[in-house]
């Protein structure tokens, strides 16, 4: 992973329509929920990234069938699953491993999952998993694997300790099997998490309070009698990105299909940036003429940019919104709240030439617009990586960004797709998923 590199030409301006892909963290957990049903499963508008191919590698390890039948759409049937332990290697690539214990604990009633992966950007804890799964019946013991078992899922009032995305995609699952009702109190209420529990409905699950902090699952009744075709819905992460990349590059783009309802808190997070998008139907137009001029707090004060559990503005985005400030007139605070090194990547701006002070793990004060000049540069995850690459395609001159492997996990064929609108992305290594 760590050979595929980037070349990046700078300072050129583009144009045109793009498209986001599935959201990722919607299709994982909906991947993974499918070895629920006995059913024949069809996944439509799936992300045909690095992290949903390991995780189908995943899958077909535990006796399911699961293939792709185009460019992003996936069948699923998981009509027998055989109890085994999972890959080790496979799961310490993706953090989404974890998904796959609500599943097979409802199916086989035993599962030992491998430490999970996923990108390092401070420490995740999965206690929110155990303690999740515990109340809801299962037996969990920890040691170098983590083996759990349960004889049923049985529905119980569970207040999660904190609102954990994939926790909570976790919970839902185990409840939709359980018997008896689930309350699932403190949830995670993220697009994706919503397109899990509307999938979880079409299999027959019964949900309400989708979109809320308090969801409530009415276990026993059949799932997965009936063949199901579901569409992941579009990656509002991926579109903060093109929002971002639009802004840095002071291009006009059309973004199709953006997620309107979604995006909310994204756009109030540019537009303090001095960003302003207009909407067309569906689509998500950024103009090219902008004022990104950063919106100071009433009295003057310096103002803040922070990240918060949804429906405030995504940690996942603050990366991109960070690279947006330094093209930005004025000051601003950015806050991370939620992973204590997800900032580590600013020194790499620093050598850009962004003027930025990272005051700690979780804070950097930006003053903009700085000239940034073409650099040397390492992908250390995801979000940032996708950072660096709108660094790299509004500074001047070549940039080389190496590891672009860990882009490549999130965001599907990345450098077409931009160079469709005029980048000059040059992929060095053609070793890619087709």
């Amino acid at each position: 992973m760590s050979a595929v590199q980037y070349i990046v030409e700078g300072g050129t301006k583009l144009k045109g329509s793009i498209r986001p892909s599935g959201n990722k963290n919607g299709a994982l957990p909906i991947v993974a929920a499918a070895l629920l049903s006995d059913k024949p499963v069809d996944l439509e508008n799936v992300p045909r990234i690095r992290d949903l191919e390991t995780l189908v590698e995943l899958i077909k390890s535990v006796g399911a069938s699961i293939e792709w039948t185009g460019r992003n759409s996936l069948h699923i049937h998981a009509k027998e699953l055989r109890q085994r332990d999972l890959n080790p290697t496979l799961c310490a690539k993706i953090r989404a491993s974890i998904l796959l214990a609500a599943p097979i604990l409802a199916r086989c009633g035993q599962v030992t999952l491998p430490p999970p992966g996923g990108d390092v950007i401070g420490r995740r804890r999965l206690d929110t998993h155990f303690l999740a799964l515990e109340q809801l019946g299962a037996k969990v013991e920890h040691g170098a694997m983590l083996s759990m078992s349960v004889k049923e899922f049985i529905g119980a009032d569970v207040f999660l300790d904190e609102p954990s995305v994939t926790a909570t995609e976790n919970a839902l699952v185990a409840a939709a099997a359980a018997k008896g009702t689930t309350i699932l109190r403190n949830a995670a209420c993220e697009p994706h998490v919503q397109d899990l529990a509307h999938f979880l409905t079409a299999l027959g699950a019964r949900i309400s309070g989708i979109g809320t902090n308090c969801i409530t699952i009415e276990g026993g009744h059949a799932i997965g009698t009936e063949p199901v075709t579901h569409t992941i819905g579009p990656d509002h992460i991926e579109v903060g990105s093109f929002i971002g990349l639009a802004a840095v590059t002071q291009s006009e783009l059309r973004i199709e299909n953006a997620g309107i309802e979604h995006l909310r808190s994204t756009r109030m997070g540019f537009a303090r940036l001095g960003i302003e998008c207009t909407v067309d139907g569906d689509d998500l137009i950024v103009p090219a003429n902008q004022t990104r001029k950063i919106q100071a707090d009433s009295g003057g004060h310096v103002p803040k940019l922070e990240d918060q559990p949804w429906p405030a503005f995504p940690a996942d985005t603050m990366s991109i919104a960070i690279v947006t400030a330094t093209q930005c007139e004025g000051l601003i605070m950015m806050h991370e709240k939620m992973f204590e090194s997800r900032l580590f990547f600013v020194d790499k701006l620093a050598g850009m030439g962004a003027r930025i002070i990272l005051c700690d793990p979780h804070r950097a004060l930006i003053h903009g617009p700085s000239h940034l000049r073409g650099a040397f540069l390492e992908s250390p995850d995801i979000r940032a990586g996708m950072a660096l690459l709108l660094a790299a395609l509004c500074a001047e001159g070549t940039s080389f960004i190496n590891n672009v492997g860990q882009i490549e996990r999130g965001y599907e064929r990345i450098d077409e797709r931009l160079n469709a609108l005029g980048a000059s992305i040059t992929r060095i290594d053609d070793r890619r998923t087709t």
